[in-house]
């Protein structure tokens, strides 16, 4: 067993962010810049633990210098971007999607459930135009009982966030090709389509897998549907949204609201682009994934994924070719 951490030179510190230093024990350290430096040191490598900062080798990179790798552990999210040349080559890869599911869940349950009281705008009434238009605004809203919650795609994050909304009074609904109708009645939610989601629900989540074929499917056709104090939540990817048709329907409608942690281009947005100058768009700077002390828990679990493929186990978050024509 020969143990690499791999990573960018510039990204080198996301591995002391992601792992503990018992755990960085366990091989070396390299950039990618040294090891096509040295590639010969590098071939024995059977094991590669990374994270954000994962380089993109192509299959002959693969081959010339991990001729011997066997296993990939991503301490991080979506493998969209580097983990084909990887699974081609017949390198299993394994990631903390799950581990940084819980954070974005957490975060997309928190602005649904203040979202739905209409809290967002009403900070912004409260200060430039004072209590009362502040108080008539969010009188349009229902609140958190019986309130219609739609979620687009069925995948991890989608269904952790509809985990901690089953002990709210909400209407889940979600449009979701491969959710079974046995996984919607455990979680407690109603398929329909992505129209009429947009149409009928007080917020909208989006948690589309990140493909081509979505690129850009979120546009006017279903945000010109929304309720007039709807609110369309984004933690999933910003490519998805035609950025031009989300702000049309915004400007239509200003009691509605949408709250974009993802943009396209990613973040920092630039200061010209049509979202910053939109009042009720609210835009943070990716923050729903894990940072700070929560992204040790994505080394964690690809610690105890590889402790079980070392004792013989059947692995829980090993991610395959077919499986990411759904993933985000």
């Amino acid at each position: 067993m020969n143990i690499l951490f791999l990573t960018k030179k510039e990204d080198e510190y996301q591995l002391h962010n992601c792992f503990t230093p018992e755990q960085l024990t366990a091989g070396r350290i390299a950039d990618y810049e040294s090891v096509r430096e040295s590639p010969q040191s590098y071939t024995k490598t059977t094991h590669i633990f990374s994270t954000w900062g994962m380089p993109v080798l192509s299959e002959t990179d693969i081959q010339q210098y991990f001729p011997q790798l066997k296993y990939v552990f991503y301490a991080a999210g979506s493998v969209q971007y580097f983990a084909r040349p990887f699974l081609a080559r017949g390198v299993r890869i394994f990631s903390a999607w799950m581990a940084n599911a819980v954070p974005v869940a957490e975060f997309t349950a928190a602005q649904i459930i203040l979202a739905n009281k209409g809290f967002f705008q009403s900070h912004d009434r409260y200060a430039k135009q004072g209590f009362k238009a502040s108080v008539d605004y969010t009188q349009s809203f229902g609140g958190n009982y019986g309130t219609k919650v739609g979620f687009l795609g069925g995948g991890m994050i989608s269904r952790e966030t509809m985990k901690l909304l089953k002990s709210y009074d909400l209407d889940l609904y979600v449009s979701a090709r491969f959710l079974t109708d046995e996984d919607a009645a455990l979680l407690r939610v109603q398929k329909t389509t992505t129209e009429w989601i947009f149409a009928n629900c007080q917020t909208v989540s989006n948690h589309l897998a990140n493909t081509e074929k979505t690129r850009e499917v979120l546009n006017y056709e279903l945000f010109r549907t929304m309720l007039p104090n709807a609110t369309f939540i984004n933690t999933g990817r910003g490519a998805q949204v035609c950025a031009e048709d989300l702000v049309r329907a915004m400007q239509e409608q200003p009691a509605r609201t949408a709250l974009l942690d993802v943009t396209d281009p990613d973040e920092p947005l630039p200061h010209q682009h049509p979202y910053r100058s939109c009042p009720n768009i609210f835009i943070s700077p990716h923050r729903a994934g894990s940072f700070g002390r929560e992204v040790l828990r994505l080394g964690k679990y690809m610690f105890d994924e590889f402790q079980r493929i070392t004792d013989g186990k059947e692995p829980r978050y090993e991610v395959t070719l077919s499986m990411l024509e759904t993933m985000a």
